[in-house]
């Protein structure tokens, strides 16, 4: 999605989708387009003050009395002025309206991305990386707005101005209008070559931009794991030839830029150069009068302009649609993981657990997965209410596996997961993850403080039953030696705190949500000293107590207090059963433990 170059300069699609948006403010819009008319209309009379001036006041044409010159001119700078003045309301009008949608349609498209990427089940993250993610939420958005505020509606300002101009100029002097007009193919043809190499400068531009994004987001997300291994000049150097060739991308924009503003210029200036010509010839002829010359020129002068604009306006309807293509695009992805239509509501699970013939891959949906794809193969298993469950095996055995289906971030291929005898697929995603309580190895906090982190920035939650959680789990100890307690602010991913800090306050977190069904992935335990290990072993044996839990265990000595061991093999369940049981089989299980603890 995101190496695909957009070369449509104009889709009349995606315009409707973009206009979709704006639909909603179209009282607003239709102000800013009566705001626009009018400012159009204003412009276009402005000419003529100087006309009335100079031939009325300056060089009448007919003996006057100085008096009556004076007044006239009085009369005229009083009209310049009351017209400039309602100009100068209509501008403001029009600009803060239009603008004020954009910024509206802006906040709407910004809402609806990040609504749409929290439904994205977690394999779509894994094929596409977060910076890329973050152009559309940004850099993209803001083309969009953009294209509203300053190409759409500067498009329907520009035409407004041009026809406006031009009928002034035809009533004015048929004549001096064709010979203003006759420079108008050279310009065209100008504008046609350099608007051919902005679009495919922009597009190169907006591609590398990306990349440049997608490279910034992972080497912050890994900065720790370069410096470890001291990898900071290859990076840099990485970094630099992509930001070299975003460098090139805008100077190749900046030279197109260079050539053809001055370039509409020179041949404006040839049009007025026309006109002085040939209108100064009638002056002369005595055919027009002084004080149109100069309107016309002027009229010529502003004329120009908006052809001008409309170069760069054509850059922002390039933009535009490159972005929105690919906001569109992450807009239309399927969600792989949906509810169905006649989806089950549910309270509470007795958190009874069935896997039945489970086949499953991380592959994208409708792709068919090879015999190299298969996580796990043909796994069944029943959990009972209450049960402590342990899954053991290697690294890509299946484990963690296992409890993404049971928290329902994917789907299984073939087979069924069933909670309480139900397919987790009948249920209501919201309610099924409300009943599921995980802790992760590397938990994650938010910028926030303890409280808000512990409680999820949910306010319905009172602090005395946070504190009462935290008490429960061994938190509430360490807590309160933090500088200002409940309410420490906790940095990004919350530094500052140990990993067994970090630990306790995920188990508190868990636990506050009162989940009928517990997953600890991938040993929560595994990055801690052992007084701390101990403390969260305790807090988890708490925890788990009368409650479904089902903990992923690497270190085969912490397990001993589960009721029951599943051993997983290259995909498959291999062995269930006791600690003790297993290893007296002498089976799988026993060779791990032995492999563990040979020394």
């Amino acid at each position: 999605m995101e190496e695909e170059a957009f070369k449509k300069s104009f889709d009349l699609r995606l315009v409707r989708r973009v206009l979709g948006y704006v639909r909603p403010y179209r009282l607003q819009v239709g102000l800013a387009l009566l705001g626009l008319l009018l400012s159009t209309l204003t412009a276009a009379a402005t000419p003529l003050f100087f006309k009335w001036a100079i031939d009325g006041a300056l060089l009448p044409q007919e003996a006057r009395p100085l008096v009556e010159r004076y007044g006239l001119l009085l009369w005229v700078s009083l009209g310049f002025l009351a017209v400039r003045g309602l100009n100068f309301a209509a501008v403001y009008a029009q600009t803060y309206l239009i603008n004020w949608v954009g910024q509206h349609v802006l906040f709407d498209l910004r809402s609806e991305i990040f609504a749409k990427l929290m439904r994205l089940h977690p394999g779509f993250f894994d094929r596409n990386p977060v910076g890329r993610l973050m152009t559309r939420i940004t850099s993209d958005v803001d083309a969009i707005n953009q294209f509203i505020t300053g190409g759409l509606v500067g498009l329907v300002a520009d035409f407004f101005l041009l026809f406006g101009l031009l009928a002034f100029m035809l009533a004015l002097s048929p004549a001096l209008t064709l010979v203003a007009l006759l420079i108008t193919p050279l310009l065209v043809l100008a504008t046609l070559w350099v608007r051919g190499g902005m679009r495919e400068a922009y597009r190169q531009m907006r591609l590398r931009l990306a990349r440049v994004n997608a490279a910034l987001q992972e080497n912050l997300a890994g900065v720790a794991t370069i410096q470890l291994f001291v990898k900071e000049k290859e990076r840099e150097e990485k970094f630099d030839r992509l930001a070299q060739d975003l460098l090139q991308a805008w100077v190749e924009i900046v030279r197109w830029f260079a050539l053809f503003f001055p370039l509409v210029g020179f041949l404006s200036e040839l049009a007025v150069a026309s006109v002085l010509y040939y209108g100064g010839g009638q002056v002369v002829q005595g055919a027009v009068s002084l004080g149109l010359l100069v309107a016309f020129v002027d009229y010529v002068r502003q004329f120009f302009q908006p052809l001008q604009d409309l170069s760069d306006k054509f850059n922002l309807f390039q933009g535009a649609m490159a972005s929105s293509e690919r906001i569109f695009a992450l807009l239309d992805t399927e969600e792989e993981i949906q509810d169905a239509p006649d989806a089950r509501r549910v309270e509470r699970l007795k958190g009874d657990i069935r896997f039945e013939d489970v086949w499953f891959a991380y592959t994208p949906k409708g792709v068919e997965p090879q015999e190299k794809d298969w996580v796990l193969r043909g796994v069944s298993f029943h959990i009972r209410p209450g049960e402590k469950v342990a899954l053991v095996g290697a690294t890509g055995a299946g484990k963690s596996s296992v409890v993404s289906l049971i928290a329902r971030f994917y789907d299984p291929q073939k087979g069924r997961v069933l909670l309480d005898g139900v397919d987790a697929r009948l249920y209501r995603q919201e309610d099924l993850r409300r009943c599921v309580g995980i802790v992760l190895q590397e938990p994650f906090l938010f910028s926030g403080t303890v409280l808000d982190n512990l409680r999820l920035f949910d306010e319905r939650i009172p602090e005395e039953k946070v504190v009462e959680v935290a008490r429960f789990v061994g938190a509430h100890e360490f807590i309160l030696r933090l500088p200002q307690g409940y309410q420490t602010f906790l940095g990004e991913r919350g530094a500052g705190l140990s990993t067994g800090e970090k630990q306790l306050l995920a188990l508190a977190r868990a636990l506050l949500a009162n989940p009928d069904i517990l997953l600890i992935l991938d040993e929560a335990t595994a990055n801690v000293d052992a007084e701390t290990e101990a403390r969260i072993q305790e807090a988890l044996k708490r925890v788990m107590e009368g409650r479904t839990s089902v903990v992923i265990a690497h270190r085969l000595a912490t397990i001993r207090f589960v009721d029951r061991v599943l051993v997983f093999r290259k995909g498959e369940l291999v062995e269930e059963g006791s600690h003790e049981e297993l290893l007296k089989k002498g089976g799988y299980y026993a060779k791990l433990y032995a492999l563990q603890y040979a020394g």
